[in-house]
């Protein structure tokens, strides 16, 4: 298998075919690479070229792309996949119960299945697929939560398994697609061999495929995106025959290409992260088609369809791709649900249970009116019989974001006018025009809207005041109560009509409250209230707001003197582009917005050297701890700094003068282009996290990771390349037997296995490394099938462990209250909202 030769040309960035465009006859600069069989790159004479019509044909030249696997390589395959998936789905239904990310991927799957809306930081392919498993699997929306780590799936009959085989499936298939990719690479067999096993023996891999998590999805796309894009690279090498069946623009030449850019749409449907797997082809296709562009024969007409060929496939298509997803998205979700909230009101009316009937369009004296905050995500004003504890120690404003009779609220003159007694009923009112002076009355506390020289009970700064609700029985108020409309231009909708702009209309009219005594704007923002305030957003009066969070509009106007024919408005149902946009800006704020620490998460400056993991679970002396394979991963990261000091000293030499690379071998310079990708892959997948602020864990690295075992194997590949066949074999045996037992070291942490705590303990190679060896028993043997502590007494070592005064539970408590600390955020997590990337 070893003889089979390699490519000298770089696949990667090449010149796309254009010397099937001149005569090779009448153009002495014809480069004999564009044969159907290059030279070798190793120390091996190449083996003769065999005229297409004789080759034989079988389903890997059928496919192209440069994969040209040899006799036997199939079994290869199919073995690599029995072993995968007996690494894969070994004992997939332990832990039985939540585990880790599960608390929100599951719960998302539930939401789907009800149609209840949700807002999650995440594209929807991912958990659209795992929604799929659950729903072919008989699950009932609603009959489980997920919202407690631990919480046991078996008494709701949750089909969790179901839903944990599709990440499972995904990485799966990873391991063929692998070696299927580095045989795509023009590496040895043996080379490919080895580098799907590492990725097998992957221990994070493995643990993070096991559950219901969205990693293992976008791992396998971003696989399946390189794999394509080689493909295609490969195949736009090959000379165009005259039949067009190969080549540039052939058939095979558009497949690949087009699967390129629906393999982008999927990766970056399922987290954002994709944009960087869609930055790595970025740059190779504008590599290449600067390539083309300083190739005299290429005619410009030529170029211009390599050009829109690549921006159609590489661009339209996984946008459109990615579009569809939301599509679906919107189509399942039509309901209201928990994450309304985070939605404009204009998005809201779209949900089922959220519309409105019609409401008048003209805002009077007398009016009952909802006031909304319009910028976060539209809470309603509101006030309830509850007191500040502090402060004033008067009735507490706040802004609530559902629908309450505490809502409603009236808007008054300043002084009363003897000729009207009840402006609430006079006719004809008397409409809200700018710059007029109003009071607001809370109608079912008959409490005025109120602010004073006191300091805003959370935001205790200056230039915040308190605002609270004031009055009592035969107090007509003060001038504290009175505010003066301001209506903003800008930001006012006028396509009803300029009036909105001169008086206040519903839904239309977007217009500040100012403090008429201190000039502070009435103003709230993403603060909230303790448990005292309900945890409800603050309100205060502001000297200094920032424009978005000082306007307010008017939601719902009643007023009884109006007639039944009067104007009337509703929100303006947004169409499917307004709704995407809005939730990627949604998806973005809230992204952005996570950057509180947590119990274990991490910095990128420590991922490649596996500095610490993520404890996913820890019940019944068991743990789930989310840690790489040690051998395979300080291997890879060795490789990529290998590969970084070697090239950086060519190139300080060549800047000395020294020609290194004009007098190198083919074998060099191609192995010099392949890392080079794999490099470029591993950096743009990496580097983009040290800009970012945001909450990140160690799984964030996995995309890289998988670039950066792609390169150890190509590393082992060029260092063995000139050695005997039989040593070479003899150090593939033996980095494997390494890898296969690292795996098997630590897999009691992948698989929730049984290991004693002095086994945990010597586990510990990292100093940083915190899973909990206190959770294990001292030594275990086995009695009648159950889990024995021999570290207890007699009488409760026959004890079962849940009676065991050894339990989990009692060794919680007993724990150091820092330990506690540090562990608590991984069980009080809020299961509303995804904190990850």
């Amino acid at each position: 298998m070893d003889s089979v030769p390699l490519r000298s040309r770089n696949k990667l960035h090449g010149h796309g075919g254009s010397q099937s465009y001149v005569d090779k006859d009448d153009d002495k600069s014809y480069s004999p690479f564009a044969s159907s069989r290059p030279t070798s790159l190793t120390n091996r004479p190449a083996k003769p070229a065999t005229p297409a019509s004789k080759q034989p044909k079988t389903f890997w030249t059928r496919v192209g792309g440069g994969i040209e696997l040899g006799r036997g390589e199939t079994r290869v395959l199919a073995g690599l996949t029995l072993l995968g998936s007996v690494v894969r789905f070994w004992k997939l239904g332990r832990p039985g119960s939540v585990v880790f990310d599960e608390v929100h991927f599951g719960g998302f799957a539930n939401k789907y299945i009800q149609s209840r809306f949700f807002m999650d930081v995440h594209p929807p392919l991912a958990k659209l697929l795992i929604t799929l498993m659950a729903w072919v699997s008989g699950f009932q929306g609603g009959s489980f939560d997920f919202k407690d780590i631990g919480r046991e799936y078996a008494p709701e009959h949750v089909p969790y398994i179901a839903m944990r085989m599709l990440p499972a499936t995904l990485g799966l298939f990873l391991i063929p697609l692998t070696y299927l990719t580095l045989r795509a690479l023009q590496t040895r067999p043996t080379t490919a061999l080895l580098g799907s096993l590492f990725i097998t023996f992957e221990n994070g891999l493995i643990t993070q495929s096991r559950f219901i998590l969205l990693d293992s999805p976008v791992i396998f796309f971003t696989a399946l995106s390189t794999f394509f894009w080689i493909g295609f690279s490969n195949e736009n090498e090959v000379a165009r025959d005259r039949a067009g069946r190969v080549g540039p623009f052939s058939r095979r030449w558009w497949v690949w290409l087009i699967l390129t850019g629906l393999a982008l749409g999927a990766v970056v449907s399922c987290k954002w992260t994709g944009l960087f797997t869609i930055a790595t082809v970025g740059v190779l296709t504008i590599v290449q088609l600067w390539s083309l562009l300083g190739d005299l024969r290429v005619p410009m007409p030529l170029l211009a369809r390599h050009f829109a060929a690549r921006a159609i496939c590489l661009i339209a298509i996984p946008v459109l791709f990615y579009m569809s997803m939301f599509a679906i998205h919107f189509a399942i979700l039509n309901n209201s649900g928990e994450g309304d909230g985070f939605m404009s009101s204009e998005f809201q009316h779209t949900l089922a249970g959220h519309g409105m009937e019609d409401t008048f369009a003209d805002v009077m004296v007398g009016s009952h009116i909802t006031l909304r905050h319009l910028n976060t995500q539209g809470g309603y004003l509101h006030s309830h019989p509850h007191t500040y504890p502090g402060g004033s120690k008067q009735q507490q404003i706040t802004l609530y974001p559902h629908r309450d009779d505490n809502n409603i609220w009236a808007i008054l003159n300043t002084t009363s006018n003897p000729d009207i007694p009840n402006p609430e009923t006079h006719s004809p009112p008397t409409p809200i025009l700018d710059r007029h002076t109003v009071v607001l009355s809370h109608v079912s506390t008959n409490k005025k809207l109120h602010s004073h020289d006191i300091r805003a009970p959370i935001t205790e700064v200056d230039y915040q005041n308190e605002v609270s609700a004031y009055g009592f029985d035969g107090f007509e108020g003060d001038a504290n109560d009175h505010f003066q409309i301001e209506i903003d231009e800008t930001t006012t909708d006028v396509k009803s009509g300029k009036e909105s702009r001169h008086r206040v209309q519903t839904l239309r009219t977007k217009f500040r409250l100012r403090h008429i005594l201190t000039g502070c704007y009435l103003f709230s923002h993403k603060v909230k209230l303790p448990d005292w305030g309900f945890e409800q957003q603050e309100v205060t009066c502001n000297k200094n707001p920032s424009k978005e969070n000082g306007l307010w509009f008017i939601e719902t106007n009643t007023h009884a003197a109006l007639p039944a024919d009067a104007k009337k408005v509703n929100y303006r149902r947004p169409g499917f582009l307004a709704k995407f946009l809005e939730l990627q800006a949604v998806m973005w704020q809230t992204n952005a917005g996570l950057t509180d620490r947590h119990a274990y998460d991490s910095r990128p400056h420590s991922w490649p050297t596996l500095r610490r993991g993520i404890n996913f679970w820890v019940k019944d002396h068991r743990q789930i701890y989310l840690i790489g394979n040690p051998f395979v991963w300080w291997l890879s990261t060795l490789s990529v700094l290998a590969y970084i000091g070697i090239r950086g000293l060519l190139i300080l030499r060549y800047q000395r003068g020294y020609k290194d690379l004009n007098h190198c071998e083919p074998q060099v310079i191609f192995y010099d282009r392949l890392c080079g990708f794999l490099v470029l892959g591993w950096f743009l997948h990496y580097f983009p996290f040290f800009l970012m602020s945001r909450q990140l864990f160690l799984h964030h690295y996995f995309p890289a990771l998988y670039f950066a075992i792609l390169l150890s194997a190509c590393v082992f590949d060029l260092v063995t390349s000139f050695l005997k066949p039989r040593i070479r074999l003899q150090l593939v045996a033996l980095t494997l037997v390494v890898t296969v037992w690292t795996y098997w070291y630590f897999s009691p942490l992948a698989y929730a296995g049984v290991w004693t705590r002095a086994q945990c303990e010597r586990a510990k190679w990292g100093k940083n490394w915190d899973f909990s060896c206190a959770d294990f028993h001292e030594t275990v043997s086995w009695c009648s099938g159950r889990l024995i502590d021999s570290g207890a007494d007699d009488v409760a070592r026959f004890r079962p462990p849940s009676t065991s005064p050894r339990s989990h539970r009692a060794r919680m408590s007993r724990r150091s209250p820092i330990r506690r600390r540090a562990k608590s955020p991984l069980w009080s997590r809020d299961a509303s909202l995804s904190e990850r990337t």
